[in-house]
């Protein structure tokens, strides 16, 4: 993870996106704080007996349009600082897909890979009891995140309505279809990056069939946007993990490499590929550039290096402010994260409306559903960035800030 502060970035571009706007500054500071920021401790009985104290977060930025919504990270850098960025990211990004949420978020630090499933099903366990009162269906509906699963959701699910004696699906999206989760949710984000792409590439020339494609992490969001980029004709020449990257300019065939990965838990030593670092990885030559690892890979120091015409952000906050600056000036189009990524929690809303009136979609509906909501989405962005004469990152950012101040100008500030 790098040094950079995520939440001051996100606070720097609320910053950019109110000067725009000319916004009250009153109105600023308000969008600025979150409403709510809550730190747990979590005494968890480790299997050795011990017990080990972890601490978690849930951050809860703004509800104007709705209740919160947000996933829950598992990973030992997680900080709150992190967890507050990504909570406001989140109120942009249902704003930007117009669905009637605010954002949220949580995190705990730990590392799931050194912990049994036992211990993780009991820290789970322990911060859906400790979050418990700030969360419910109609408040504040949580999902998953960097290192957790559908598995970890059907745990906060069941712990939560055991406490609350009834049967709760719709306090969590994510979760496994047999207990109200929906058809689609798994690929809905790299799906929804796809359809971004696709949209992007017809506003700069760069069209899919044949299009070299590189991807930066290859968990949910990449793996999936590898394989519906291969459907869409174009070839995935670059691909990296955690643990390193690879490269072969005929391409990569992303279903054997699925395979490999969870076969050797990498991707690094691919049959036919060469070894690469993140570092290189991000500055090929390749028209597509999806960056779908942590936030703060493309900084200034390696932006003017960057080929791609077009980057979609898979991920949280990929590229900084600073970065943005030199991408826009060099005529990049950065399709940012708040609208790029916004399929997953499309889809969760999807998956909650199915939970509340316990009617079930099938997949075809859900994928035509997320379909047009991203298309009109990215034209929104794409619209208001022209009017702005900006890049997408501060139209998203601009269209978002004005739907919110739009709410809570509605609904007044009492008492």
């Amino acid at each position: 993870m790098s040094s950079i502060n995520p939440y001051e970035v996100a606070l720097k571009q609320l910053d950019n996106a109110a000067k725009l706007l000319r916004l009250d500054p009153g109105m600023h500071e308000f969008l600025r704080t979150p409403k709510r920021v809550l730190t747990v401790s979590l005494p968890v009985r480790m299997d050795n007996g011990r017990v080990r104290v972890f601490v978690g977060h849930r951050v809860q930025h703004n509800d104007a349009r709705g209740p919160y919504k947000g996933g829950i990270r598992y990973h030992p850098a997680v900080t709150l600082d992190e967890v507050k960025a990504l909570a406001t990211w989140m109120t942009w990004k249902c704003a930007i897909a117009n669905i009637p949420y605010g954002g949220g978020k949580g995190g705990i630090v730990c590392d799931p890979h050194k912990m049994s499933v036992g211990e993780i099903e009991r820290l789970t366990r322990r911060y859906a009891y400790a979050i418990s009162d700030i969360i419910g269906p109609y408040v504040d509906i949580p999902a998953p995140d960097v290192y957790t699963t559908p598995r970890e959701m059907a745990w906060i699910m069941d712990t939560y309505s055991a406490l609350k004696g009834q049967v709760t699906p719709g306090v969590i999206t994510g979760k496994p279809i047999p207990i109200g989760g929906s058809e689609g949710r798994g690929e809905a984000t790299g799906l929804g990056v796809a359809y971004c792409i696709r949209e992007g590439g017809k506003r700069v020339g760069v069209k899919l069939k044949g299009a070299d494609v590189v991807i930066q992490g290859f968990g949910n969001a990449g793996t999936f946007a590898a394989q519906f980029m291969k459907k869409m004709g174009a070839n995935v020449i670059g691909v990296s993990d955690s643990k390193g990257g690879i490269y072969n300019s005929k391409g990569i065939d992303a279903e054997k490499l699925i395979e490999y990965k969870a076969k050797y838990g990498k991707v690094a030593g691919f049959s036919g590929s060469k070894q690469i670092t993140n570092e290189q990885l991000l500055e090929l030559d390749c028209d597509i550039l999806i960056p779908a690892a942590y936030e703060n890979q493309i900084t200034k120091k390696n932006a003017p290096n960057v080929k791609a015409k077009l980057i979609a952000e898979a991920a949280n906050g990929p590229t900084t402010p600073e970065a943005d600056e030199i991408l826009f000036k060099k005529d990049k189009l950065v399709v940012p994260d708040i609208l790029a990524n916004s399929g997953g929690v499309t889809v969760s809303y999807y998956e909650w409306l199915q939970n509340l009136s316990r009617d079930y979609w099938d997949h075809e509906t859900v994928v035509n559903r997320l379909e047009k909501n991203m298309v009109k989405a990215f034209n929104d962005v794409y619209k208001t960035a022209k009017d702005y004469k900006v890049d997408m990152r501060k139209g998203s950012t601009v269209l978002a800030v004005s739907r919110v101040v739009e709410a809570v100008k509605e609904r007044g500030i009492w008492p």
